[in-house]
C-alpha cells in the first residue's frame, strides 16, 4: 500500500527539520495561524501519542483537555519530538495500521486510511509550518506531495468546520501541489517571516 510507504519520509523530513530549530527560534511566528514555533512543537508533542496510538487500533487519549493547559517543550522537547515521530512513522508504516477502523484519542470511531491520511497530512504541513517559520528550505517527494493533496481534498471542509483548517487561500491549479495542499489547509504558499 502506497500509504505505508510515505510516512516514514514524510517523518524523515520533519525530524530533520525540527532537529535544526534554535532555541532562540522557539518563540518566531509561523505560518499556522495562532502558533509560534514552540506552541507548534507542543501541538505534535501533545497529539503525537494520539497519533502512534492510532495506528495500533489504541485509544490513547491526550494528556490534558486542551494543548494551552500543558506546555512539553522543556529542555528535551527537541530530543523528544524526532523519537515521537520516529514512532509514529514506525507504527504507521505497517499495513494493518491501514485496515479497519481506530480512534484518534476519543471515543469516536474513524476509518483507518483516513486517520492515516491525517497523519501524513499532519507530518508534512506542519513540517512546511516549522521550516518557513524557522528559514529552513526543505522539500517533499511528489508521490508523497500528490497523496497529501488527495487526502486533504477528502478531509478539507471538514476541518475548516472543526476550525482546523482556515478558510481556503485560492491557488492556481497548475501551481505546484505542495502550494495547493497549502492552500486548501488555509494557509498562504507565499508566508514568510
Amino acid at each position: 500500500m502506497a500509504d505505508v510507504r510515505l510516512v516514514a519520509p514524510a517523518a524523515a523530513t520533519l525530524i530533520g527539520i525540527v532537529t535544526c530549530i534554535k532555541p532562540d527560534q522557539l518563540d518566531d511566528p509561523t505560518p499556522c495561524d495562532g502558533y509560534d514555533v514552540r506552541r507548534l512543537a507542543n501541538h505534535l508533542l501533545f497529539w503525537g501519542p494520539s497519533l502512534e496510538g492510532a495506528a495500533r487500533k489504541e485509544t490513547v487519549p491526550p494528556p490534558a483537555a486542551a494543548e494551552s493547559e500543558l506546555d512539553l517543550t522543556g529542555d528535551d522537547w527537541s530530543a523528544a519530538l524526532p523519537a515521537l515521530l520516529d514512532r509514529i512513522a514506525s507504527a504507521w508504516g505497517r499495513p494493518a495500521a491501514w485496515q479497519g477502523a481506530t480512534h484518534m484519542g476519543g471515543p469516536t470511531e474513524l476509518p483507518a486510511a483516513l486517520v492515516g491520511g491525517m497523519v501524513v497530512t499532519e507530518l508534512v504541513v506542519h513540517g512546511w509550518d516549522l521550516a518557513r517559520a524557522t528559514g529552513q528550505d526543505r522539500s517533499w517527494d511528489d508521490d508523497l506531495l500528490h497523496h497529501v493533496h488527495g487526502a486533504v481534498g477528502g478531509f478539507a471542509e471538514q476541518g475548516r468546520q472543526l476550525g482546523v483548517f482556515g478558510p481556503e487561500v485560492p491557488v492556481s491549479h497548475t501551481a505546484p501541489v505542495l502550494d495547493r495542499v497549502l492552500g486548501l489547509t488555509g494557509r498562504d504558499p507565499n508566508w514568510r517571516r
